[in-house]
């Protein structure tokens, strides 16, 4: 157990991050157990890529993850947080060609087994990087129980999975429309495409009717496209049958230009009217949409694409040019020929490699694919039946969409590092054999077999994590405990990917959802609204910033912003105010700790009856308990977090620790241990109610408080409960009214510059009552915060001369002000000071009436000259205030 030591003055988050997270874990208390008999609470961590380093969308989702892990742990329950990592196929491959090619070398010069052994040692190397950075961020995972993609365990469940699901009929093998990398040459599932806007072109192009008298002239149709090169794999052209422009063209013939291939002319309600000039080219292997229409009307598929984006033969006189060089070429011709009627500007979403940057191509290739539409249906009834919630509960429909509307799954990818597809094809007979364990020899009796070269999409085998990672298909005492698990959080972006296809997964091999909640958390944006990209230069590094303001202070920056189902605006500077935050905390802890100077604890407690203040901050923390754990319980953290916010800042260290001074400082032994024991008692409870979200500084501070056994560990420790019965509503409404007019001498002393050593003396008009008996028994509350040398209160009250007044409910509040300031040059300041604030107010408003500014500028630029401006009328109004209050009557 680590020693204590006395707190240092100074708060360091270096220190204290490094010795904890080290005590923590070699003490096992990040480990769950299969013996006990607590109920059991569990969550699995979406696991990052192996290639990946900690951003900031892994520092938000894991420090959710681990609020609740700590949460549920203090709270009694068998926790477990199982961890690991993703194998992140193409992303990994990429890394390591990268590195040969610096070698000059490329994976086919090492061949395919040499090449997995490379990949494997760099895992070795550098995959567990990530893993250290999450533990920097104090991410509280059973690391006993990491799995990986690749490791044997998750290997005999994917080969499991595949076999059974080919067995059942919902595995094929087929032609299909794939997001095509030229450079990596694999498929691409539709989240490894990025898309971004460009600047192109809509071209117009002539295609002629096929007539049946031949003398006359060849009247055409104007087909538009934005990709002329696909034109070389048309095999049709078609119209919306409700398009009255075109119903002769029914059943008619064009001719493709330049390959002068005859193409049918056909209706299909897919067709856009409004789209170009209404008739659009059919291109089934190289367009999504052309390609289920083709297959609407029987059409021919022509590949004209090599898998390295060069042209190949069915594309006649371009082939071997690359993909961009054809189109150059192709549009000379066409323009040449007479095709060409007329280019337009036309802005496009292009699909991008995730991992390369290439343009994508859609592709026709032959594909392994799941079958989705059954083994979507249970999945789609358990959201329905509440057996899967999703919080917040709008992105059901999300879900809905995609899973009601869902296609077949490519899971094929023609690289080399992953889980290869358990299939061996037979040279003889050409019969695939599917197996779980490696075919020798095919049915025929032929050892001509070959394993099929294609490895699995990556989301396969995440599909299985939940239960894959507890051992299945074995019967494993982690699934016994652990599944189905209790919440899943992670990104709106990937409920298709990965949410849906593990709660099909998940119910299709164990009977049983993987999780009962998913956590939808919004994305991280900086503090303008936009993405944080490396090209706009605005991304914040988390592990800068732990270096820097501690991962306290980012984690709960990062809980306070997450409003549920909002984006999160996040910015260094409010990282830096959190830094305070735990400045306060610390040195709460000192004045607390410097103030029980020869405090023993006890077993009898004193028997002082407790003051105002102390049954109102007891009161208000048993608030803050309940509403804390209702709120963590609902995955509400940015409420939880704003509640221990301003209670810890506003309530507890403004307000209860400054009145415990009277009681530490008087003469009364009896009073001052009463006061010292409710000190460490309620600084106790707030420790842990904050521990879940800033787990190191509450950790340490913990550790300091008296009584405090060697091997007591704060993370071990329970978590409050609410006691209903010491929630005394009328000592907070008493403690509120002495709070507003505390607040309000102090403000008055603070606008009128009144110096801190002046104590001015205050009266208050106020009638007859209970309000007025308040205020005359806690008069010793008012003038010790007001730092005031009298206060008057009563129904005869007049206003003296050269005061400045506050109404507070049914009171008046005065402060004179003669004697306590230079009346007459506070006077001056104020109209000095007003002057500017009104010459500022006419630049805001010739800012914001100027039409060019209106124009130009970013929404949230002129929505801040607008608050400005408010602002600072605000301030004019109160200025002009200030000075009606030094006149002089």
């Amino acid at each position: 157990m680590v020693k204590q030591i006395a707190l240092s003055k100074r708060y360091d988050h270096r220190y204290l991050e490094e010795k904890w997270y080290k005590c923590w874990e070699d003490g096992g208390y990040f480990v769950a157990r299969t013996n006990s008999n607590r109920e059991s609470f569990s969550i699995v961590i979406p696991p990052p890529n192996i290639t990946g380093s900690l951003h900031m969308g892994h520092a938000l989702n894991n420090t959710l993850q681990d609020i609740l892990t700590r949460f549920k742990r203090m709270q009694g329950f068998n926790a477990l947080w199982l961890p690991g990592t993703d194998h992140a196929g193409i992303a990994t491959q990429n890394v390591v060609e990268k590195e040969l090619a610096k070698e000059g070398l490329t994976r086919n010069d090492l061949g395919r087994e040499t090449f997995i052994d490379r990949v494997w040692r760099w895992k070795e190397e550098y995959g567990s990087r990530i893993i250290l950075q999450l533990k920097r961020l104090g991410a509280s995972c059973d690391w006993s129980r990491t799995r990986f993609t690749l490791d044997s365990g998750l290997s005999q469940a994917v080969r499991e999975v595949f076999v059974r699901l080919y067995e059942e009929g919902y595995i094929y093998r087929g032609d299909y429309i794939i997001n095509w990398c030229p450079r990596c040459q694999t498929a691409l599932s539709d989240i490894e495409v990025e898309h971004h806007t460009l600047n192109g072109h809509l071209y117009y192009i002539k295609y002629p009717l096929k007539l049946s008298t031949p003398h006359s002239p060849l009247p055409t149709l104007s087909v538009a496209t934005t990709r002329p090169e696909t034109m070389l794999g048309d095999t049709a052209v078609a119209i919306n049958p409700n398009d009255g422009r075109f119903k002769a063209l029914n059943s008619q013939v064009a001719i493709l230009p330049i390959l002068n291939r005859e193409l049918p002319i056909i209706e299909d309600d897919f067709v856009d009217p409004e789209f170009g000039t209404g008739i659009v080219k059919v291109t089934p292997a190289h367009d999504p949409n052309d390609f289920e229409m083709g297959k609407r009307h029987y059409l021919q598929e022509i590949n004209i694409l090599n898998p390295d984006g060069t042209m190949n033969a069915n594309a006649g006189p371009y082939e071997n040019l690359d993909r961009f060089e054809c189109r150059k070429r192709l549009l000379g011709d066409l323009e040449e020929g007479g095709y060409l009627e007329k280019t337009e500007d036309y802005l496009l979403s292009v699909g991008h490699c995730y991992r390369c940057q290439t343009i994508v191509e859609p592709y026709l290739s032959k594909q392994w694919f799941v079958a989705m539409k059954e083994l979507a249906k249970p999945a789609i009834e358990a959201v329905r039946e509440g057996r899967v919630r999703f919080i917040p509960n709008t992105w059901e429909r999300t879900y809905f969409e995609w899973m009601e509307n869902v296609k077949d799954w490519c899971i094929s990818r023609q690289i080399w590092w992953g889980h290869r597809i358990p299939a061996w094809h037979c040279r003889n007979c050409g019969r695939i054999n599917v197996s779980r364990k490696e075919v020798q020899v095919c049915e025929c009796g032929s050892s001509n077999v070959d394993q099929d070269p294609d490895v699995l999409d990556t989301w396969f085998s995440s599909a299985l994590w939940p239960f894959s990672t507890m051992g299945w298909p074995e019967a494993t005492l982690d699934l016994k405990t652990f599944y189905p698990t209790s919440v899943l959080s992670t990104g709106f972006d990937i409920i298709y990917f990965w949410v849906a296809r593990m709660i099909i997964m998940g119910l299709k091999f164990m009977n049983e959802v993987p999780f009962k909640e998913v956590y939808i958390h919004g994305l991280i944006r900086d503090a303008d609204g936009q993405k944080m990209s490396k090209s706009r230069g605005n991304i914040i590094d988390p592990l800068v910033v732990i270096n820097q303001y501690g991962a306290d202070s980012l984690r709960f920056t990062l809980a306070i912003l997450t409003l549920q189902g909002r984006d999160i605006l996040l910015s260094e500077e409010r990282i830096s105010g959190y830094h305070h935050f735990c400045n306060k905390l610390w040195n709460a802890a000192r004045f607390i700790l410097m103030n029980i100077e020869g405090y023993l604890p006890k077993e009898d407690p004193s028997k002082s009856e407790p003051q105002l203040c102390d049954r109102w901050i007891l009161s208000r923390l048993n608030q803050v308990i309940k509403s804390v754990t209702n709120n963590l319980e609902r995955c509400n953290f940015s409420q939880a977090a704003q509640n221990l916010y301003e209670f810890i800042w506003h309530e507890y260290c403004d307000w209860y620790l400054e009145l415990t001074k009277l009681q530490l400082y008087g003469s009364n032994e009896s009073e001052k241990r009463a006061t010292q024991e409710r000190l460490i008692a309620t600084f106790e409870t707030i420790l842990s109610l904050l521990h879940p979200f800033m787990p190191f500084i509450t950790e340490e501070l913990w550790s300091q408080l008296p009584g405090r056994k060697e091997e007591s560990i704060l993370m071990a420790s329970n978590w409050p409960k609410v006691s209903e019965s010491s929630i005394d509503r009328e000592s907070i409404r008493e403690m509120e009214l002495i709070k507003e007019v505390v607040y309000h001498i102090r403000n008055i002393r603070g606008e009128m510059k009144v110096p801190p050593d002046k104590q001015p003396k205050a009266l208050i008009k106020v009638p007859e009552g209970e309000t007025l008996t308040l205020l005359e028994v806690h008069r010793g509350y008012i003038t010790f915060l007001g730092r005031i040398s009298e206060l008057v209160c009563g129904p005869s009250i007049t206003k003296p001369p050269s005061s400045a007044a506050a109404v507070i409910q049914e009171m008046e509040l005065y402060l004179p002000l003669e004697g306590m300031i230079d009346i007459d040059r506070e006077r001056e300041r104020l109209e000095k000071e007003l002057n500017e604030v009104e010459e500022e107010i006419k630049r805001t408003d010739l800012k914001l009436s100027n039409e060019d500014f209106r124009a130009k500028a970013r929404i949230e630029v002129f929505e801040r000259e607008k608050r400005k401006k408010d602002e600072l009328n605000t301030k004019r109004l109160r200025l002009l205030e200030n000075l009606r209050e030094l006149a002089v009557g």
